[in-house]
């Protein structure tokens, strides 16, 4: 138990004291409730709507998973392209790069418009918020290719199959799952976002009924719920990296 203490000690202890400080300031400054309410009272809110919390949480998380996988596939495979064929590089990266310079929140009305306000308008803003980390990851993670390496498996004639499987994938997962971690972490924003601009269910569309209701606790409530799915969406990237490439967790 040592060895954990000492790696999730000091953050725990540091969540426990911004707790106490956040409480003992709404007390002591006599902050108004539907300003910032005690923590204590947004737990309880949890706990008094968490059969509700826990059904627009399912919503919101399923719709994360799903940007979130789709954007791996279709990022991984840009990225596979671009690294095979250097007219798609020269092509494609910049406009990689580009399209992050359009405002995502301003193109999350225009999936509304065109997929509606079923699920798939929410999957497409995730997509959006999701996409640039995984495949900028991968793409930065085939340029990590020990060129001497390279060099050997040409001169022992590998064919180009064989150095992309052996090779250029197994050097590209670092840092292709530092992007994944990102997008993780941004699926479950993204969600809330899509929720927002139309949704029937999910944190988002809780979030901000309880706001225009003026329901602090409520809001609170539904902010940490989303806070907790962010850190578990990054921890379950986090233990797949483990799992696929634990040699980077033993240095």
């Amino acid at each position: 138990m040592k060895p954990g203490f000492r790696q999730y000690g000091p953050a725990a202890a540091f969540v426990l004291i911004l707790a106490g400080v956040w409480e003992a300031a709404t007390v002591f400054l006599n902050i108004p409730h539907y300003i910032i309410p005690r923590l204590s009272r947004v737990l309880v809110s949890v706990w008094e709507t968490r059969e509700l919390l826990w059904r627009h949480s399912l919503y919101t998380l399923q719709e994360a998973l799903l940007g979130l996988l789709l954007s791996v596939l279709f990022g991984v495979l840009l990225a596979s392209l671009m690294e095979s064929w250097q007219l798609a590089k020269r092509t494609l990266y910049s406009l990689v790069i580009a399209s992050q310079t359009i405002p995502i929140v301003a193109l999350s009305p225009v999936m509304v418009m065109w997929f509606g306000y079923e699920i798939w308008s929410k999957v497409a803003v995730v997509i959006l918020f999701t996409f640039f980390p995984v495949t900028v990851g991968a793409i930065d993670g085939f340029r990590q290719t020990d060129p001497g390496t390279l060099e050997l498996m040409k001169t022992m004639g590998a064919s180009k199959g064989q150095i992309f499987r052996k090779l250029k994938i197994p050097s590209a997962l670092p840092s292709f799952f530092t992007g994944l971690k990102v997008a993780a972490t941004y699926s479950i924003g993204g969600a809330t976002i899509g929720e927002w601009l139309g949704a029937d269910s999910g944190l988002g569309m809780y979030t901000k009924r309880a706001s225009s209701q003026l329901r602090a606790e409520a809001l609170f409530a539904g902010v940490l719920v989303l806070s907790c799915l962010g850190i578990a969406m990054f921890l379950a990237a986090r233990w797949l990296e483990k799992r696929v490439i634990p040699w980077q967790h033993r240095k």
